[in-house]
């Protein structure tokens, strides 16, 4: 079973993974199975709150796309590739399946079997040889061993249907021939003479002393069976390995951590329909049909600080989403059954996530404590953001206590590592926490980032400008903007796409805004850029 992965967005922030790691541990607690995951890169603030409180950062989490690995496809079904027909075919009678893959005997994938390639052959008269081991024969034709010289047996089929007389005076045997005869001594005695490398005693025949002396002597494998020779004639050829009949056409198989989208496209124009499954050893672990996709078992997940699909992970809509805890507003992600929902107007998701604890009456640790309250201070600029409330505050002294840290000298080391701009590129200041919306038919981007020095911002004025633009020709947003917060100046510096001038303009009451213009007492996105925004353009 696959864990509940819980994360935050796709541009991880201190209270998304922080808030990811800590709800992750309070759940382990009450006893699920869940592991916290990042969907990007950490920025330099977070690595720094981890570092401090001594905790590894999640492992990434790519999608939570449907795998081949997530279908109830036949598991553990194969065959070695020397077993033999009669045993293949009986397993895929078993399964209901019309094919099944071959291994070796280190369970690698060599082919694969179908009842086609079989009766193909087998009913054109194109299959008269004998190719298998001594025990496949015993075991397809119900037989018991009188005289084993050899292990496996291969040869031409013979079957007497005309008079002994004719038959030894017109059929040559030799050490290649398997010979399936009743109770008739003249050819039996013929065929020993002959050393042919077979013979099988149908209808409970029984070879005489003397036969089995001259047998002895020539090295003449014997089996006696009670089917009769019209039945052994009929399935003996099934004793083959299952190998010599192995399908000619390519071999088309999947890795089990293939995606399920990738296995319809490659699967819909043949016009057979069972596949093997593989691991990354190339080790076979099944079969899969297309009438097993229906049976899928989606990926598990828990959303924390985000609830819009475009800021989620690849595939969202293929998992089962069973919980969201978030602050901002309700967005576009839904679910087909109910699901718990915590959503509160909090400066930071993990405010809530500590009344959760609280809730289920979980102790929480120092460091998990620790990386809380970092969260908090990050997301409210230390309550100095208008998104503040009365409960982060209280909140955040708790953590405190149980930190053992001391709030303002916290937070002083987490805003010297998310306002430095030093070795950032262009590139990393704008995208690195870039929101992205849909919202009346249009992109919206908004990111933000901490400034101490807005000198280090304006050296890359340039190249964000061009960004910007760049992003509205090739990413096709329709607004798109950077907001520099400094909270010492208790505002931020706005950088815009010049198609959204007017938004902009019109938002913060400002003819002729220029780039790098700084709004004053604006430095919460949530609260004073994006609902402006967005009931603007609305």
């Amino acid at each position: 079973m696959n864990p509940i992965y819980i994360f935050g967005h796709k541009k991880p922030d201190t209270d998304s993974v922080c808030s990811a790691i800590a709800l992750s541990h309070l759940k382990n607690a009450l006893g699920f199975d869940t592991e916290p995951r990042i969907l990007g890169d950490l920025n330099s603030e977070t690595e720094f709150v981890l570092d401090y409180f001594d905790i590894q950062p999640p492992l990434y989490l790519n999608d939570v796309l449907l795998q081949i690995r997530d279908v109830e496809y036949s598991k553990n079904y194969f065959c070695n590739q020397e077993d033999s027909l009669y045993t293949a075919a009986a397993l895929m009678r078993d399964n209901h399946l019309n094919a099944i893959p071959l291994v070796d005997d280190k369970q690698v994938l060599t082919g694969i079997l179908s009842l086609g390639d079989i009766t193909d052959k087998i009913l054109n008269f194109d299959y008269t040889t004998l190719n298998a081991s001594f025990d496949n024969i015993l075991n397809t034709i119900e037989g018991e061993a009188v005289l084993r010289f050899e292990d496996e047996i291969k040869g031409e089929i013979v079957a007497p249907s005309y008079s002994s007389t004719t038959f030894i005076n017109d059929v040559s045997l030799d050490e290649n021939n398997v010979l399936i005869v009743g109770d008739r001594h003249s050819i039996i005695e013929y065929a020993i003479n002959s050393k042919v490398r077979l013979i099988v005693l149908t209808g409970g025949s029984e070879a005489r002393e003397d036969h089995l002396e001259l047998a002895r002597a020539n090295n003449v494998n014997i089996i006696k069976t009670k089917l009769r020779t019209f039945n052994v004639v009929k399935i003996i050829e099934l004793a083959n390995y299952a190998v010599t009949m192995k399908s000619d056409r390519e071999l088309v198989s999947f890795n089990k951590n293939d995606y399920v989208q990738d296995f319809i496209r490659t699967t819909k124009n043949l016009k057979y329909n069972v596949f093997p499954v593989v691991n990354n050893f190339k080790e076979c672990t099944g079969a899969i049909q297309i009438r097993d996709i229906s049976n899928k078992s989606r990926k598990k997940v828990i959303l924390v600080d985000h609830n819009e699909i475009e800021q989620s992970v690849d595939g969202v809509e293929d998992a089962e989403i069973i919980e969201i805890v978030d602050h901002h507003k309700i967005g576009t992600i839904g679910t087909t059954l109910p699901i718990n929902f915590r959503n509160m107007p909090v400066g930071s998701t993990a405010t809530i996530i500590y009344m959760m604890y609280k809730e289920s009456n979980i102790e929480i640790p120092r460091d998990i404590a620790g990386i809380m309250l970092a969260s908090i201070l990050s997301d409210t600029l230390s309550f100095k953001s208008p998104t503040t409330t009365i409960i982060d505050k209280e909140t955040a002294m708790a953590l405190a206590d149980v930190a053992e840290v001391d709030i303002e000298a916290l937070f002083y080391q987490i805003y010297s590592h998310s306002s430095s701009l030093k070795d950032k590129t262009a590139e990393e200041i704008l995208f690195s926490d870039l929101k992205v919306f849909n919202t009346n038919n249009l992109k919206v981007g908004v990111s933000q980032i901490t400034v101490s020095n807005v000198e280090e911002l304006e050296s890359l004025a340039e190249e964000i400008g061009f960004l910007l633009e760049k992003s509205v020709a090739e990413f096709g947003y329709n607004i798109i903007a950077l907001f520099a917060t400094d909270i010492f100046k208790n505002g931020s510096y706005i950088y815009f796409s010049e198609c959204s001038r007017d938004n902009w303009e019109t938002i913060f009451g400002v003819s002729n805004l220029e780039q790098g213009a700084f709004l004053p007492d604006i430095i919460s996105r949530k609260q004073q850029i994006i609902p402006q925004l967005v009931h603007t353009i609305e």
